[in-house]
């Protein structure tokens, strides 16, 4: 019987593998223009010249549940074992501009994130946590702009001011359209708003990064490697676009750009798509937008480690396969790294989950060496041979959707959803079939069902508390001044005003975030997917 080793060989984006990987593979006029070195364009090899020799990544765990108080405290938690940035879920109800008392919101709060409803809330999230030294992420999108003026609101109430804080808002809509569908207003009135808090940032919050471009959740929606970079860029061409089309330079906000992208399984795939992702965004902005400040065209991303990739069979693995996807981030040169918890196929994750997740990133740095030198594996002739081919694959579905007339053209034409959907099947085909294996699920199948461990489950009464508090909040707060605020909202989303201002004075007053987003959908609708394909 043949080896069944001897079967095709692919990456998850059916990049054909050779046997052996010679000089020949990368031996063309353009190798060693494209490879350079670190910290020079087309920045291949790393967006800074001594990489982790200078200063390590940001270690991060994404971290949010149940009320404020709750994660306030996994928060201090994680600062006390080392780590050097938060980063904070939210929940749908907050995701989706609704009040936890919202009846849309029953049985949601708290749930997949922290539920923030006032200032108040994003008070007791951080109390206690010096913000002009942390760095702070906050996965969010459709509410960004007032998530974003309530943190804003909260430092100056504690003396530190904008231009003191570091972090980042999500801030992408468009990967909402074509992968998670957390959005609330129409593509183009939520491009407006995400102008709006990109000017405003560069007045008020220069070290914020105003957007993080992600493809993290556009690649478990069940996109290859390819097609996460390629949906990624795209998204950012619009962006950067649209931020021109409104009389903004490049070079005063594209710095401030940041993206966010997934590890997953395929270790040298992951590794060469990283390195791709920072050429071809160099190449973008220097040659299709004309940037001039070299700032402007580095690639700066984050990372997290797959949560579609864990299993909840045998969950101990997850440890394994965590680890060598944050191994392929670090090799491929991040700047930020989450790492997910053994439980996540589970549960939200305990605290001693959490901490072996920490210890992950804190081994690689620390004990391994890998850190030691830039960019290690360049020149390799198999990484060096992927990162071309990615590269090639991505720019075939660059140009295609430019032929479409650009992203927003393909998002609402249906063409970026179906591509998802047909490489998640081809996947799910390929499982079932065995072309494709994974431990625990067709391939070494055990019968143990439990985990050895402790999974976490979220309190009962999470919901309840919250909405008292709420109600508490409204009727302690000023009606005559919040009525005002709101108000002055409304006129000028009548206008091409730009909101912040606005929204920054409605949160002042306590408004609510479903009280901000209620006035907002006055003017611009609610968006409803139209399914065409």
């Amino acid at each position: 019987m043949a080896d069944d080793r001897e079967k095709k060989h692919t990456t998850s984006s059916s990049l054909e593998l050779k046997r052996i990987y010679t000089k020949k593979d990368i031996d063309s006029p353009d190798f060693q223009k494209n490879l350079g070195n670190s910290g020079e364009y087309p920045f291949t090899r790393g967006v800074y010249p001594d990489m982790y020799r200078g200063k390590l990544w940001t270690m991060r765990q994404y971290a949010g549940f149940g009320t404020a108080r709750e994660s306030n405290k996994r928060y201090r938690f994680l600062l006390s074992k080392g780590q050097s940035g938060l980063s904070v879920a939210f929940d749908l109800p907050t995701q989706l501009g609704l009040d936890s008392d919202h009846p849309q919101s029953c049985g949601e709060v708290g749930k997949v994130g922290v539920a923030i409803d006032s200032l108040q809330d994003m008070k007791i999230l951080f109390e206690k946590i010096p913000l002009q030294k942390v760095s702070v992420s906050m996965t969010i999108n459709s509410t960004a702009a007032v998530i974003l003026a309530l943190y804003l609101v909260l430092a100056e109430s504690k003396g530190i001011s904008g231009s003191q804080l570091t972090g980042t808002i999500q801030n992408d809509i468009l990967k909402e359209f074509i992968a998670r569908g957390t959005y609330i207003f129409p593509p183009r009135a939520s491009m407006k708003i995400i102008n709006d808090i990109i000017s405003f940032c560069h007045k008020h919050m220069p070290r914020w990064n105003t957007m993080s471009i992600s493809g993290y959740h556009i690649r478990e929606a069940g996109a290859t490697a390819v097609q996460e970079l390629a949906f990624t860029l795209a998204n950012a061409i619009t962006y950067v676009q649209a931020a021109l089309d409104s009389g903004l330079d490049a070079d005063t906000f594209a710095p401030r750009l940041s993206f966010f992208l997934a590890a997953h399984n395929n270790l040298f795939e992951e590794i060469a798509k990283f390195r791709a992702a920072r050429r071809l965004w160099a190449k973008i902005m220097r040659g299709r937008f004309k940037a001039k400040n070299p700032k402007s065209w580095k690639f700066r991303f984050h990372t997290q480690t797959s949560g579609a990739a864990l299993t909840a069979q045998e969950p101990e693995n997850n440890v394994i396969r965590v680890t060598l996807q944050a191994l392929s981030s670090i090799l491929g040169g991040t700047q930020s790294l989450h790492t997910n918890s053994r439980d996540e196929a589970l549960a939200l994750p305990t605290e001693e989950s959490v901490r072996i997740a920490l210890r992950t990133q804190q081994i690689i740095a620390y004990e391994t060496g890998v850190p030691d030198v830039v960019d290690p594996l360049g020149g390799s002739y198999l990484i060096e041979s992927l990162t071309d081919r990615i590269e090639e694959e991505v720019n075939k579905y660059l140009t295609k959707i430019e032929d479409m007339g650009g992203m927003l053209t393909a998002i609402e034409q249906g063409f970026i959803q179906k591509e998802i959907q047909e490489s998640a099947y081809t996947y799910q085909k390929q499982l079932e079939t065995h072309q494709k294996e994974i431990i625990g699920i067709n391939k070494f199948v055990s019968k143990e069902s439990r985990p050895p461990f402790e999974i976490y489950h979220p309190p009962k009464e999470i919901e309840e508390n919250q909405i008292k508090q709420l109600k508490q909040i409204k009727r302690l707060r000023s009606e005559k001044r919040l009525k005002s605020s709101l108000n002055s909202l409304k006129q000028a989303s009548q206008s091409d005003k730009n909101l912040m201002p606005f929204i920054y004075d409605c949160v002042k007053e306590m408004a609510t975030i479903g009280e901000i987003t209620s006035v907002l959908k006055e003017t611009y609708g609610t968006y409803r997917e139209n399914l065409i394909f």
